[in-house]
């Protein structure tokens, strides 16, 4: 990668001997040396340029005239933070004001996988994201998505990356790796495609990301990993932290928005004693709210130590296990010399609050403030022209007409849990009434569609979901839809539903509330219909909005927009819609919508 190439390492050894003034000082540090696991007091670092030069002892020689000097006062001296593994499309932000909002909070390097606008564009999309991630003041590598379409045949995406594009995308500067296998099943069926792309992957000796969401551990697993899958982050129990790490998998600890599991797998660590050497901590997915008021990988290490685990242990995870896995840990991940100077000033580690954070050798943020200049973007004209839908959609286009006498059909229901991504798959008997299955809000029960804005083909899949406790006469709409990002609404009226849907078609993208007729909460995401090109607080307010809507709604799941937006992920158990029908992501195979008769399971 062109940000990893140094020109002269002998300048660096100039400083380093006290034959040259370096161009930064940090003195009077209690260094966090996390390859070594001590916190060492009275360190001095010098740097030169975007790297550090020394690591040691006081020493004058390596102080000139114009040298900076910062006077660390005992505080801590901690290498930035890195998240491992992350979707910049989930904060509905451009990658650049990612950076301007996480920066501050301690964050020095990204390891992104862009497969949210590759389903929408394809690698023109993914160019754009690695483009960008190319101009940022910190590390923001870029893993080319390996999945799009996650599940081939069982939906329709935006576009398609082929085998051949994952060889062209591994060639590109800021590429790290192939992004989460998600088709997990291709995986261990040895389908050719999939391996043609783990194969390209391991020749250029980069790694590869994984997905595999599901709890069996049986040969599917070992067959998964057998195929060089190196890390993973869909697990939730402790067994699965266990079972990845015996494998030589990495375990990703992810606590981003709304997929809380660090409590859970971290248990390995405090509690079965495991190595913590192969576990990382990561975010996954974030919304602008969590970045704007809760943080970013700060929250998450300021987490993990909550629950047990020590400061350094948590910082280990947060930095050089980080480093390791990607292979860089000879460019960051620690503070040593020839590394980038990456470091934050702290005062207490619990609390990883940093009050300066330095980056490639500059100081580019103070007191939770940005203090330089980040690149402006602007994205082309045919980002913002995504949602195709010719015409406006009606009311009883989301009617669910049921070809039969019977008085009642058990239907197969989506089951939301709260703060995980898998769902349950329900039986609920459903009465059946003039020769229709309605949504009752008694029963927790509520209409669920996907509508095809893609290919404008008019396709719209209806099911019926259960956890959003909705009360009202209302609908949530989103474009945001992972991973193929169709059109997603769920509602308990057919004409809030039509409403929602014709509001996100005017906007081109985004998510909104109506209840009762009236739009009560809208956030415009016109780029790709995932991200907005507004800064990272008023896409945080928008989407208050939207959240402080679904609650009036009757909803109180936390992040609930973040949980529509994953019932169509359909290589994430157990029942999932698609824009072709109801799917059963154990047996990954397709399911009526019902079946006559029967009783509550």
């Amino acid at each position: 990668m062109k940000s990893f190439r140094i020109k002269d390492t002998r300048a660096l050894v100039d400083c380093a001997m006290g034959r040259k003034p370096v161009d930064l000082v940090i003195r009077n540090a209690t260094w966090v040396s996390v390859q070594s696991g001590e916190f060492v007091p009275n360190t001095f670092v010098g740097v030169l340029g975007e790297r550090i030069a020394y690591v040691g002892e006081e020493t004058d020689a390596l102080i000139g005239p114009e040298t900076v000097v910062i006077d660390a006062e005992g505080k801590y001296l901690v290498p930035g933070l890195l998240d491992g593994h992350m979707h910049v499309e989930s904060g509905m932000i451009t990658v650049t004001e990612f950076v301007r909002t996480v920066v501050p909070r301690g964050t020095t390097g990204m390891f992104i996988d862009p497969h949210e606008i590759g389903n929408v564009f394809g690698l023109d999309g993914v160019r754009i994201m690695s483009d960008e991630a190319a101009l940022q003041p910190i590390h923001v590598f870029v893993q080319v998505p390996s999945c799009v379409p996650s599940a081939p045949g069982y939906e329709t995406t935006g576009s398609t990356i082929t085998a051949e594009d994952v060889d062209e995308a591994l060639q590109w500067d800021q590429i790290i790796g192939l992004g989460e296998m998600m088709n997990y099943p291709g995986v261990f069926l040895n389908d050719e495609e999939v391996h043609q792309k783990l194969m390209s992957t391991r020749l250029v000796q980069k790694a590869i990301g994984g997905h595999y969401p599901t709890e069996d551990l049986g040969l599917p697993f070992h067959g998964y990993v057998a195929a060089g899958v190196g890390d993973d982050h869909e697990g939730t129990r402790t067994m699965d932290a266990v079972a990845r790490v015996r494998q030589g998998m990495w375990v990703m600890m992810r606590q981003g928005s709304a997929w809380h599991d660090v409590a859970a797998l971290v248990k390995a660590v405090t509690e079965q004693n495991l190595d913590p050497r192969r576990f990382i901590l990561c975010t996954d997915d974030s919304h602008s709210h969590t970045l704007v008021t809760e943080g970013h990988m700060d929250k998450v290490v300021r987490f993990a130590i909550t629950q047990g685990l020590p400061p350094m242990t948590a910082i280990q995870m947060a930095t050089i296990n980080t480093a390791e896995r990607f292979g860089v840990d000879q460019e960051m991940g620690m503070i040593a010399p020839g590394r980038f100077a990456d470091m934050l000033i702290i005062s207490e580690l619990s609390e990883m609050r940093p009050e300066k954070v330095i980056a490639k050798g500059k100081i580019v943020a103070e007191k939770g403030k940005l203090c330089i200049p980040l690149p402006e973007i602007d994205y082309p004209a045919w980002t913002m022209n995504s949602v195709h839908l010719s015409s406006e959609v009606k009311a009883d286009e989301f009617r669910v007409i049921i070809d039969s006498d019977v008085a009642n059909v058990k239907v197969n229901v989506i089951g939301v849990i709260e703060n995980q991504a898998p769902t349950r798959h329900l039986k609920i008997v459903v009465p059946v009434n003039d020769g229709e299955l309605h949504a009752n809000q008694y029963q927790d029960l509520a209409k669920i569609a996907v509508l095809d804005r893609h290919k404008d083909s008019g396709t719209i899949q209806k099911a019926f979901v259960s956890g959003f406790g909705l009360r009202e006469t209302c609908a949530i709409a989103s474009t945001v839809s992972h991973d193929c990002h169709q059109m997603v609404v769920v509602g308990t009226d057919d004409e809030n539903m039509a409403i929602a849907v014709n509001k996100l078609r005017e906007t081109q993208g985004g998510q909104v509330v109506v209840r009762n007729g009236t739009v009560i909460g809208l956030v415009e995401l016109p780029i790709a219909g995932l991200m907005s090109n507004q800064s990272a607080e008023h896409v945080a307010r928008s989407a208050d909005s939207v959240l402080a809507g679904i609650r009036a709604c009757g909803c109180e799941l936390n992040n609930a927009n973040m949980q529509l937006s994953l019932l169509s992920l359909i290589v994430i158990p157990a029942l999932r819609l698609s824009d072709k029908g109801l799917f059963d992501g154990e047996k990954f195979e397709f399911l009526p919508l019902y079946e006559e008769g029967g009783e509550h399971d």
